[in-house]
């Protein structure tokens, strides 16, 4: 769940079907009054804003180390991943709450109801593809894991991003044509505004589950547990080395690895022999691990031994 972040297919796919859905939408709730409808052609619009800030975070990613930033600008894509929660919760949950308790306290009945429902099976057979091409790439991405694991577990947001997003996009739907259904058989307009009011709740959910998974990317979060043991065996099945204590990890990029570990070596040899063994660690780590692109040892007396290792952690 590390690696695949620099396919942008999905997102240009979703970017054009959000655009022509929001603008369908748009047109539809002028043609209608539904303020479900309205409701649902702000969060297509919202989805597409969010796409270009998940593209323009990818580029903006790969900029290349400078002297300001020696680590690179990896985390430039998380901030931009926070940032769509957070568009996503304001504009898209916001607005769609908001559009619904107007439309319950001033109840206007739909007109001309068939344009939505067109409108609305349009988008969702549009919305349909652009899910189904994110479904595919986070499930080649995920593996054996679960789906729910997956997610937590990813270092690159657009590919769960998009996913939940046009997961909420089409629930979405369904809950508008619901509303409206409501309020065309029973003549009471509110059902609409009650609609708006769920699809608000939708977003706001999809909005806290990407806002606490990019903020953990955002603060730095380690690499996976069989990294770090990879990195520990490396190190402590080498002769001249008696322990190893703590290694520290953290990424700065889908595809990029920060480790630092702390090693005890053994005091009978030289200086030169310490550079050695520190040297034919780094190589050997960047061949097994690609990801890890920094790997820092650092010689520390009593780091721990062969029987300690259980208690230590990564």
């Amino acid at each position: 769940m590390s690696t695949g972040g620099h396919n942008n297919r999905t997102l240009w796919i979703a970017l054009a079907a959000n655009l022509g859905i929001a603008v369908l939408k748009f047109v539809a709730a002028a043609i209608t009054g539904s303020s479900a409808m309205l409701t649902e052609g702000v969060h297509s619009l919202v989805d597409s804003i969010n796409q270009l800030l998940l593209l323009w975070g990818r580029k903006a990613s790969r900029r290349v180390p400078d002297a300001t930033h020696p680590f690179g600008y990896g985390r430039e894509l998380y901030f931009w991943s926070f940032v769509v929660a957070v568009m996503v919760f304001a504009l898209g949950a916001g607005v769609s709450i908001y559009e619904g308790i107007l439309h319950i306290s001033n109840p206007e009945p739909a007109v001309s109801p068939m344009v939505a429902y067109i409108v609305l099976l349009i988008a969702f057979l549009l919305e349909s593809g652009s899910t189904f091409s994110a479904f595919k790439e986070f499930r080649e991405a995920k593996g054996r894991l679960g789906w729910f694991e997956a997610v937590k577990r990813s270092k690159d947001p657009p590919t769960f991003i998009v996913l939940l997003e046009n997961g909420a996009a089409m629930f979405g739907i369904i809950v508008a044509a619901v509303g409206l259904a409501l309020s065309q058989s029973t003549g009471d307009p509110r059902f609409d505004g009650a609609a708006s009011i769920i699809i608000g709740a939708i977003l706001g959910l999809t909005a806290w589950l990407l806002a606490v998974e990019s903020k953990q990317l955002l603060i730095g979060e380690s690499a996976d547990r069989e990294t770090i043991d990879g990195l520990r065996g490396l190190v402590l099945g080498r002769s001249g080395i008696t322990g190893v204590g703590e290694v520290l990890t953290v990424h700065s990029s889908p595809d990029q690895i920060t480790a630092m570990m702390s090693v005890d070596f053994d005091d009978g040899i030289s200086a030169r022999e310490v550079e050695d063994i520190i040297a034919a660690i780094e190589a050997e780590a960047r061949t097994h691990w690609p990801l890890v692109k920094r790997l820092y040892v650092r010689p520390q007396r009593g780091a721990g031994t062969v029987e300690e290792l259980s208690t230590l952690g990564g």
